[in-house]
């Protein structure tokens, strides 16, 4: 049958992540004592420094910063645990339980000890500049400087205590919510149980009415929660839009552009300068409709591949190939992504309940990342891998910054993960001398850009429009929603792929826009950034390996500008996008030409 394609064995099926340097499990005595003693200090913090903060001296300061310091990095490794330990299994309701009641933990924590950054923003501007230009202070100086940034949104510490308590029955509830409705949701596909994770794979098929069925099967199992999807993507963005207001954003993406330390005019360049530039999306759908002998090219068919004979890629093959690649690069950068494999920090079986998609969680830096995708033997997930060991990699090098400051911005935080998917890529296109198989792996290439790229710009729009049209005229209905989505998604293709009616309510599992909403503008900046240090290692070798590793190892200790910088990069250069753009046109080009010699 051909939905057995989806099951064949990869090697992956065992690669289960071992928690045990976080905790043994939800009933190991460490994880109590943990949390009873995480409140204590936390207590005892607030007790200590409550109205204090303002008279505190360089030296006292730096002792309140690393206490509170370690208070938040207690919290967040048991939180941590209980993230990793639902997300395998959503459908298991002691999971949940034990998730919700960290939550609850954290919320508490966060409320009593929220007032000694309220205390160190509300200082006057001279006196805190006097403070941080001693050097007692400079391992804390960017971070003490970027609070500061938050004065004019923040409340009244009686005020900012209520929303961190609230925060749990707020837009971190209803995520969840969103979770275990999409894991629950009946998927069918030939008479059996499949997951989202398994159509999604189907769609890459070479047979095309397999891939017609996946995606309708899809749709099938998204219109049958449609309502509870719609409410819960209406009660985030409402959610967002009181926080935003009580705040005093002036704009749905302010919060998110300021935590990511950039400025809102930097991201309408960015996005202007992608949408400027359209029309490549859609000359490589009309170069993918030749070569798929097409006369019309489907929501479905975008991601066919070009020559049906793509293999699985075993789990052990996938790896040895992205270690060499990253070896090839730096000798230190694969030896810290083999210790992933060798101590089993990475979960890579599909099973029913498990997550969707793929991350890479930091943790603490006391522990380790660790790192979850859903392998199934396609060229993508291998890429996905190295995406996501970029990601690990980074994470693994900024511990040394300490918890507070090895938080890298959204912005930056995609570099080395797009950084790892290149490194890759190149490696796997050295080793081909069939010019089919070296096209079709371009072609994917282009595709996964093009996705990272465009596509992420094109749902940048489509969060763009629904949050102003509910912030206008309140909660939104699934066709309203459809509607935006459809309308910006055919702006992007412009005519070169046809979107069906189905396709307009696969907006609806895309976590993005609920977990993080005005994420996904980070995935284009990332790319395109990536293309420029890309084109950077290409002229100048190994001496740029250093300075990148460099940038890697800052997390998130300086601005982005100051880290880019180690790796060369002028960030506040208004044609870094549009070079960036320059590259995806010549691998186009590349493409079609390459296409003509067939």
């Amino acid at each position: 049958m051909p939905s057995e394609r989806a099951e064949q064995a990869t090697g992956a099926e065992e690669v289960l992540w071992d928690l045990s340097d976080l905790y043994l499990g939800p009933e190991d005595p460490s994880v109590e004592r943990d949390l009873e003693s995480v409140e204590e200090m936390a207590l005892s913090f607030r007790e200590r420094y409550l109205g204090k903060v303002a008279s505190l001296d360089a030296p006292a300061l730096k002792c309140a910063m690393e206490e509170y310091e370690a208070i938040l990095e207690k919290m967040a490794k048991v939180e941590s645990f209980s993230h990793l330990w639902f997300v395998t299994d959503t459908l298991d309701p002691s999971r949940g339980k034990f998730l919700q009641k960290v939550r609850e933990k954290e919320a508490l924590v966060r409320s009593n000890v929220l007032f000694f950054e309220l205390e160190w923003v509300g200082i006057e501007d001279g006196r805190a500049q006097e403070l941080l230009r001693d050097p007692v202070l400079s391992h804390w100086g960017h971070y003490l400087r970027a609070a500061r940034r938050y004065k004019p949104h923040l409340l009244s510490e009686p005020e900012e205590r209520i929303l961190a308590e609230k925060s749990v029955t707020g837009a971190s509830a209803w995520v969840r919510l969103f979770e275990e409705t999409i894991n629950d949701i009946p998927f069918e596909l030939h008479g059996k149980r499949v997951t989202e994770e398994d159509l999604l794979s189907l769609l890459y098929s070479p047979e095309r009415e397999l891939r017609r069925k996946a995606a309708q099967a899809l749709t099938q199992g998204l219109k049958s929660r449609i309502r509870t999807l719609t409410f819960i993507f209406n009660m985030v963005a409402s959610d967002k839009a009181i926080e935003d207001r009580l705040r005093k954003y002036p704009h749905w993406l302010s919060a998110r552009n300021l935590a990511n330390e950039i400025e809102d005019e930097m991201v309408e360049t960015l996005v202007e300068a992608v949408v400027s530039r359209y029309d490549l999306p859609r000359r490589y759908y009309e170069l993918k409709k030749r070569l798929l002998g097409l006369d019309t090219l489907y929501d479905y068919d975008r991601y066919a591949p070009i020559f049906p004979q793509e293999k699985i890629l075993p789990w052990q093959r996938a790896q040895g190939q992205i270690l060499e690649a990253f070896s090839h690069f730096s000798k230190d950068m694969a030896q810290i992504a083999s210790v992933f494999f060798e101590r089993r920090w990475i979960d890579a079986a599909v099973r029913q309940g498990k997550r969707s998609g793929a991350f890479s969680h930091p943790c603490v830096p006391s522990v380790h990342p660790y790192i979850m995708v859903n392998y199934t033997g396609k060229l993508r997930d291998a890429m996905t891998l190295a995406h996501e060991l970029g990601h690990g990699v980074h994470q693994f090098l900024a511990r040394k910054q300490g918890f507070l400051n090895s938080q890298t911005p959204l912005t930056l935080a995609e570099t080395a993960s797009v950084f790892g998917e290149i490194l890759a890529f190149e490696r796997l296109a050295s080793q081909l001398s069939d010019k089919r198989e070296l096209l079709a792996l371009l072609c994917s290439k282009i595709e996964d850009t093009l996705a990272t790229v465009f596509r992420q710009i094109a749902m940048n729009r489509f969060e763009d429009a629904c949050h102003r049209k509910r912030r206008e005229g309140g909660e939104l209905t699934t066709e309203e929603i459809s509607h935006i989505w459809l309308e910006t998604q055919k702006a992007m293709f412009q005519g070169s792929v046809t979107l069906t009616e189905d396709y307009s309510l696969w907006w609806s599992y895309i976590p993005h826009f609920l977990h993080t909403p005005g994420y996904v503008y980070a995935y284009a900046f990332g790319e395109l950034l990536v293309l420029a240090l890309f084109s950077l290692y290409r002229e100048k070798g190994d001496e740029f390996v250093e300075g990148y590793l460099e940038m890697l190892s800052m997390g998130g200790a300086a601005s982005p500008k100051e880290i880019v910088a180690k790796a060369g990069v002028d960030l506040s250069d208004p044609g870094l996008w549009h070079r960036g753009l320059e590259v995806i046109e010549d691998m186009i080009q590349k493409a079609e030409t390459m296409a003509e010699g067939l």
